[in-house]
């Protein structure tokens, strides 16, 4: 047993932990202080991992017999698993960035659903309701983890398209009903060992496989155009997965860490559903697995190029430019030229401010993230719904890789498959210059027909390499900066 010295010093640093975890959460609110957030929040786990040997290293000899516990097995891990992150953190592209978290959001889900099954097979719950609690957070950590594996697959390119068949939703759902009603089975049997028609470790690794293959089949059905929701998903659920353990394991750090995780992943789903004017039951029950019965209106218009020097010259005397971002920009890695040209825009008197669509990039916060790399100051970052009247009023709109986010057809075209969603109103401003690498289509699958406005020229070639002519054309003008 441990003393009531080592007990308090365990608990203080659970609750130090989870001062830290929240702490930290609390600053990555702000793109300006995520950078100290995610170090604070590093703190507390290693705190939470400190207080976890404390444990180990407390318990008397007789009781340690009977903890699941290796120390120099769990040292090797975390030395391993520490090596790869740092490593692997220092050197993924911004590109890849949406891949990492959802291997990151897997492995949450994972280590959750590695717990529960250590309580299970060992038998170690007590009572009904730990029981419960138990098999939700492996539920749930097991559905994470094969999910948030397929959406890295998608998201990297190993899986290149969605996988639909006829009947899936269907199939999904006696998937779903087979793992309610095995973990039903689990706590009838716990209760009446008597009852049982199979022995409990074959009910629990039907129950696991049940769990997983749930998780692959309510993921491989969906398109690129929603894996940022899919992402905010599977990062509420390896919250809620992490919290539920935590009950169970009687762990502070946990139980805080994991509700305040599995909220704002919950909160961040809801806000990508409305951005995409879709409501979450709509995108978990109905169109995961529905392929778009939409035709694409007929376009009008045709697409005009423009000589990238022309187009930096053409913002250069603007009085005002938005700059709309997308997953073109991070391909190119062009965030850093991005900011050079605004800086000599803005040295010519040019007012510049950067439009951010909630869904822009593979996963939220992408575009925040890649022009926070960059150096852009936060104040000139606005999110749709404060920029979105301004755009009437402003003498460029620089589009920049994105596609759907400025399609007018989500507000004019009832057959588009994207009608309703709200959208960036980059068409409304007096000129549209759009910087795309050729006539391709947008994560959607859908032409936009922005690009075929009146008001808008396409400046064809590598953001990168687009920029860096718009800079030496402006410069090329010897024009005085004002003051």
């Amino acid at each position: 047993m441990l003393t009531l010295i080592e007990q308090i010093g365990i608990g203080a640093a659970d609750l130090a932990a989870a001062f830290l975890f929240l702490y930290g959460l609390h600053r990555m609110s702000s793109p300006v202080t995520a950078p100290s957030g995610i170090f604070v929040a590093g703190i507390g786990m290693a705190v939470a991992v400190l207080a976890s040997f404390l444990y180990a290293f407390g318990v008397g000899t007789a009781a340690r017999l009977n903890l699941p516990v290796n120390i120099g097995l769990a040292v090797v891990a975390l030395g391993l698993g520490g090596g790869a992150a740092w490593w692997s953190g220092r050197k993924v592209a911004m590109t890849a960035m949406p891949q990492m978290v959802a291997i990151y959001n897997g492995m949450g889900g994972g280590a959750a659903g590695a717990i529960a099954a250590v309580e299970l097979f060992g038998n170690k719950t007590q009572g009904m309701t730990e029981l419960i609690v138990t098999l939700l957070g492996a539920v749930i950590g097991a559905v994470s983890l094969s999910g948030s594996l397929i959406a890295w697959a998608k998201l990297d390119g190993v899986i290149d398209k969605p996988f639909r068949v006829k009947g899936q939703q269907a199939c999904n759902a006696l998937v779903m009903l087979a793992t309610v009603a095995i973990g039903a089975y689990i706590v009838v049997g716990s209760a009446d060992k008597a009852a049982l028609l199979l022995a409990m470790p074959t009910t629990i690794y039907l129950f696991f496989g049940c769990a997983l293959a749930l998780g692959i089949l309510m993921t491989l059905p969906i398109g690129g155009a929603d894996m940022p929701v899919v992402i905010s998903i599977f990062n509420a659920f390896t919250g809620l997965a992490v919290g539920l353990e935590g009950y169970v394991l009687q762990n502070p750090a946990l139980m805080i860490a994991g509700m305040v995780v599995g909220a704002a992943g919950m909160l961040l789903t809801l806000l990508m559903a409305k951005a995409m004017n879709r409501s979450v039951s709509n995108v978990v029950f109905t169109n995961f697995g529905e392929a778009a019965k939409h035709k694409q209106g007929k376009i009008k218009g045709s697409l005009k190029p423009m000589q990238p020097g022309d187009a930096g010259i053409a913002m250069r005397y603007a009085a005002s430019v938005i700059i709309v971002p997308g997953y073109g920009l991070a391909v190119s890695q062009g965030q850093g030229k991005l900011f050079e040209f605004v800086k000599v825009l803005q040295a010519g008197g040019v007012s510049v401010k950067f439009a951010i669509h909630p869904v822009a990039g593979r996963m939220p916060g992408q575009m925040d993230v890649l022009l926070a790399e960059a150096g852009v100051p936060y104040d000139l970052i606005v999110q749709m719904e404060d920029v979105n009247d301004q755009f009437a009023n402003t003498d460029v709109a620089l589009v920049i890789g994105a596609n759907d986010v400025v399609n007018p057809a989500a507000r004019t075209d009832k057959s588009s498959a994207i009608y309703g969603m709200p959208i960036l109103n980059a068409d409304q401003a007096k000129k549209v210059l759009v910087i795309k690498r050729g006539e391709g289509k947008g994560y959607a699958g859908i032409v936009n027909a922005l690009f075929y406005a009146e008001n808008c020229d396409m400046v064809y070639g590598d953001a990168q390499t687009v920029l860096i002519k718009m800079i030496e054309a402006v410069r090329g003008l010897n024009l005085p900066a004002v003051a």
